[in-house]
């Protein structure tokens, strides 16, 4: 069966090829929707009211149409995306709510708020980016990066719609204004706006897209030094691998440190036997998220027999030293296939 009959025949009824359809599209929907909302949990839901309403709605679309098939539900997925930061916070990033902590200052206790979330590669690994053809999908990493999402985030949601739509996915100004629901001027008015906002977050070289490629040996590297320098408690070590201006943080917490000195000297309390729980008995899982390194780290509580899921360290690496490290919970680690115990 050819797609337009597939097509056809997912739209006149049959599970059998909808489901077929579903799951070629899922994943880069999945994608779609974490770029949009900055959840793991919310993406998944907003795939789901996709695919329900794609289902529900399925007479109405015609493979005759302006739109194909692919971009049927990409419009649809864009409007759940949309209702549902109508009424939800814009995730965040510590560095986004405060300012930074002094070197001496301690870390806050965790803060109810709506945090940007980690996304695995190995969920990346199965876009269908060897394809040829209009369902192939050229993902360029600086749109996946953390930097990248969190600076979205601070975007209006229909200007997060338009630069998404227009930089990451390539769609025109006419079927953008469409999906939209407005004129093409302002499509495009929102557009500029978004990448006008994009160039005061990120640097230059971030808002020049590349694809994505397997993980350097440069960041390999980095990655191998931090996890043993953190599992032999080496504070100089750590300090060696970090840029001057590198920053620090560990959502749920809002603290967030600023500076290679305010870095170390926060590693160095928690190193301490005086005040942690955990000094000499951590150990690290290599694994990869937005397409940067991290680390997954698990913790052996004094007297206690194993490693307990700590945190999940993201890496951005830059000219071979970390200029940017964000911890997250170990609420995730089942999402990126870990254990949550060694």
């Amino acid at each position: 069966m050819d797609d337009t009959d597939l097509v056809t025949t997912a739209c006149a009824g049959d599970d059998a090829a909808f489901a077929a359809l579903a799951g070629r599209y899922r994943r880069q929907l999945h994608v779609h929707c974490y770029r949009m909302l900055g959840s793991l949990e919310e993406a998944e839901d907003a795939v789901q009211e996709t695919l329900l309403r794609a289902w529900r709605g399925r007479a109405g679309f015609s493979v005759d149409g302006r739109w194909s098939y692919r971009a049927w539900l990409y419009r649809i997925a864009t409007n759940v995306c949309l209702t549902a930061l109508a009424r939800t916070p814009r995730r965040v990033l510590p560095s986004q709510i405060a300012p930074a902590r002094g070197p001496s200052a301690a870390v806050l206790p965790a803060a109810e708020l709506p945090w940007l979330q980690p996304y695995p590669d190995a969920l990346l690994d199965e876009l269908p980016s060897g394809e040829a053809g209009p369902d192939a999908v050229v993902l360029a990493r600086e749109t996946i990066e953390l930097a990248f999402l969190a600076a979205i985030q601070l975007l209006p949601p229909r200007q997060r719609a338009a630069l998404i739509l227009r930089d990451v996915l390539d769609w025109s100004a006419k079927d953008t204004a469409a999906l939209l629901d407005v004129s093409v001027a302002a499509a495009n008015s929102a557009l500029q706006r978004a990448r006008a906002a994009l160039r005061r977050e990120l640097p230059a070289h971030r808002t020049a897209w590349s694809p994505a490629a397997a993980p350097s040996s440069e960041e390999r590297v980095v990655l191998r030094r931090y996890m043993e320098a953190h599992e032999r408690a080496d504070v100089d070590a750590i300090a060696r691998l970090l840029r001057e201006d590198a920053r620090g943080m560990m959502p749920p917490s809002p603290t967030w440190f600023d500076g290679r000195e305010a870095i170390v000297s926060a590693l160095a309390r928690s190193f301490d036997p005086a005040s942690s729980l955990y000094v000499g008995a951590l150990r690290f899982v290599p694994t990869r998220a937005n397409s940067q390194p991290a680390a997954a780290c698990y913790a052996r509580r004094r007297g206690a027999d194993g490693y307990a899921a700590l945190s999940l360290d993201v890496l951005c690496v830059q000219d071979g030293l970390i200029a940017e490290i964000v911890g997250f919970g170990p609420e995730l680690f089942p999402r990126f296939g870990l254990p949550v115990t060694l």
